[in-house]
């Protein structure tokens, strides 16, 4: 089991941000929308490119390199030429800290 990482703070991590962080090699990316927080992997199913720098529309990133587009919430590939989903992690808070770990190999 993965130990919990913290990604950053609640009081500093506002509205619309997103934080990566590297997990034993697994980029994991965290969003607050809407005052919750989800983690979904940074890993575009199509070609394995990074969907950090894309642009976020509601709950969506869109994939910078194809346009593929995924729901920040589930991880579900909702565009093509993606078809698979991208992982998605827990995310807690703990002391006042936004936490997330790989829980894919408990």
């Amino acid at each position: 089991m993965t130990d919990w990482v913290t990604v950053g703070r609640v009081d500093s991590f506002k509205e619309g941000t997103r934080v990566s962080v590297d997990i034993d090699g697994t980029v994991i990316v965290v969003f607050n929308l809407d005052g919750k927080y989800y983690a979904i992997e940074d890993i575009c199913t199509h070609d394995g490119g990074h969907l950090t720098g894309g642009e976020i529309e509601g709950d969506q990133i869109i994939c910078p390199r194809h346009g593929a587009r995924f729901c920040i919430r589930t991880g579900a590939a909702l565009t093509s030429p993606a078809y698979e989903p991208t992982a998605t992690f827990p995310v807690r808070i703990e002391n006042g800290e936004v936490q997330t770990r790989d829980d894919r190999w408990d």
